[in-house]
């Protein structure tokens, strides 16, 4: 007997051994060892508390920004979902929004009420939860100018909240580790609803033109260097539209990797990493990666 097989009752849904494809953008990745979907922050604490204190805990969303790898992943993936996307408008140009609920959902919603300064979540792909941990943000705008507090559980099945000053934020960075978020508050300020829809149209165009937003991807692969744009170092490595395996930097950003349908997360992964390479011999410049890179090789 494993520890698998005997897991906490719990009144969402448990898989074991189940690949971690169809819970990513890219559509690659192994099994986990466990996939748990809790009902609703009640029963993931329970869980938590409950759980061998020595099996590993990570949190996903969509996985919009996230690349398995092909050999699976130790432990329990916790994939939060409907119990977890709440969104709710509140007084004073606040807006509270689960963990699991879509960026651009979040976005809509405080448009819809008269919030603006969220509008740049509309053009993150993703959930909220990964916008905490990611600093996520676009076109001049960062989840750190807007976000109030957060709301968490420890590994231990323990609610804490955290500041904005807590979260420590730098570019696309944030200090607290080992932590499942599960909400977030933000503050916005009172706009016109149609102004604010206006300027969210405006960065969705923008998108649709200048990414490849309906392809396998994961959003922006690496971080810019201070003072360059990553993509324009893959560009000028050569690596705009050039196949590796069954991957490619997308040949309209290319920043962007992309899964052309038959790549495994080894090409993923070791396109970047060969990209990487390139660019540090022939620029002298680090590219760090943005795409969380998970699991077993």
């Amino acid at each position: 007997m494993t520890w698998t097989d005997n897991l906490p009752p719990v009144r969402g849904r448990i898989m074991t051994h189940a690949d971690m494809a169809p819970f990513t953008w890219f559509r690659v990745g192994g099994p986990a060892d466990v996939i748990f979907l809790p009902a609703d922050e009640a029963d993931l604490e329970a869980f938590l508390k409950a759980l061998d204190p020595a099996v590993p805990v990570m949190t996903v969303g969509v996985g919009s920004n996230l690349l398995v790898r092909d050999g699976g992943v130790d432990g329990v993936v916790i994939r939060l979902g409907k119990g977890f996307a709440d969104i709710r408008p509140m007084d004073h140009n606040r807006i509270y929004a689960g963990a699991a609920a879509l960026d651009k959902q979040v976005a809509k919603v405080a448009a819809q009420n008269g919030i603006g300064d969220l509008e740049f979540y509309t053009g993150v792909p993703g959930t909220i939860g990964g916008a905490i941990v990611m600093n996520a943000g676009c076109y001049g705008s960062e989840t750190k100018d807007v976000l109030v507090e957060a709301y968490a559980l420890t590994r231990a099945g323990e609610r804490v909240i955290l500041s904005n000053t807590d979260m420590g934020y730098t570019y696309r960075h944030s200090v607290p580790e080992n932590l499942i978020y599960t909400g977030a508050l933000y503050q916005g300020t009172h706009d016109d609803p149609v102004a604010v829809m206006d300027r969210m149209d405006e960065i969705t165009a923008r998108r649709e033109t200048t990414q490849p937003i309906r392809e396998k991807t994961g959003g922006s692969t690496f971080k810019n260097p201070e003072g360059h744009s990553a993509w324009k170092l893959v560009d000028e490595a050569g690596w705009r539209g050039k196949l590796f395996g069954g991957a490619k930097f997308s040949e309209l950003h290319s920043n962007f990797l992309i899964n052309t349908g038959e790549a495994t997360a080894a090409d993923l992964e070791g396109l970047g990493d060969t990209v990487r390479a390139e660019v540090k011999d022939k620029f002298g410049v680090d590219l760090n990666w943005e795409i969380k890179r998970v699991g077993r090789k």
